[in-house]
């Protein structure tokens, strides 16, 4: 009888460890736009000019006060800046969506997250919480430092006077909101000069020009357009001629909003 010989055994190797999936999350891609925003020199660039310009016209403003301007609010008057320091942040605004498209850096960003979506609407979020500090921050400042020598004329006034902090966090927010529209802009034409342009023309030109017409019902509707409810924020007391505070804050949003959702659609149906 033959004697049948195993053949001595060997060591297979361990299969590889499957490594953990790549796992896409709201707060990772937030945590990368908050990383994005901050590594750009124009974000820093930006935010500082915004700010100096708003804080050198209130000083400038509280500084040379006689009493010519009694009849316009403390707050309006300080912050007269903020229709300089609000360029500023629409064209950042523009370049944290389009300034991807100009450097192909798009690409990355959504191959990382194919679903697409989440990057703009982070972009907005964390664009949208850094706008708005920082106005309001540098609104409260600006209000302070201008009270230095507001102090002894009829402009007198403080944080805890009635509707002081409104009118400061008002002012912000409708900046922050202007803002979040030039940003739609900037998602819907993928081109910075371009939402440059438009938002100089279709938000800040055309309803001046759309005032000076002599029909009431064009009165009426270019009250309900981007800048001109953006005017009747920031104010202790309320604009004549405008819609109200809360109504302002609504228009400003839906605004914001359509553009937003329009450059959704757009972004969804394009290749890049």
């Amino acid at each position: 009888m033959s004697t049948l010989q195993t053949a001595p055994a060997q060591n297979t190797p361990a299969a590889p460890a499957t490594s953990a999936p790549y796992r896409l999350t709201t707060k990772g891609i937030l945590r990368s736009e908050w990383h994005k925003l901050w590594t750009l020199r124009s974000t820093w660039i930006t935010l500082i000019t915004a700010s100096a310009l708003v804080l050198s016209v209130g000083i400038m403003m509280g500084a040379t006060y006689d009493g010519d301007d009694s009849e316009i609010d403390t707050v309006v008057f300080v912050l007269f800046g903020t229709q300089l320091s609000q360029i500023c942040l629409a064209v950042l605004g523009i370049l944290v969506i389009a300034g991807e498209y100009a450097t192909g850096m798009i690409r990355a960003s959504l191959t990382a997250v194919p679903h697409r979506l989440p990057v703009l609407w982070s972009k907005a979020a964390v664009f949208a919480g850094v706008a708005f500090t920082a106005t309001l921050v540098t609104n409260t400042g600006t209000f302070l430092t201008a009270q230095i020598w507001l102090s002894d004329t009829d402009k007198k006034l403080s944080l805890a006077d009635p509707g002081v902090l409104g009118a400061l966090a008002g002012s912000a927010a409708g900046i922050t909101l202007m803002s979040l529209i030039a940003l739609g802009l900037g998602a819907l034409l993928r081109s910075v000069p371009g939402a440059i342009g438009a938002f100089i023309a279709a938000v800040l030109i055309l309803p001046e020009i759309l005032k000076t017409l002599p029909f009431d019902f064009v009165d009426t509707a270019v009250r309900y357009l981007p800048a001109q409810a953006a005017s009747s924020l920031g104010s202790v007391a309320r604009v004549e001629d405008t819609i109200a505070p809360g109504t302002a804050l609504l228009t400003l949003a839906l605004w914001a909003a359509a553009l937003i959702a329009g450059a959704s659609v757009l972004l969804k149906r394009r290749d890049v």
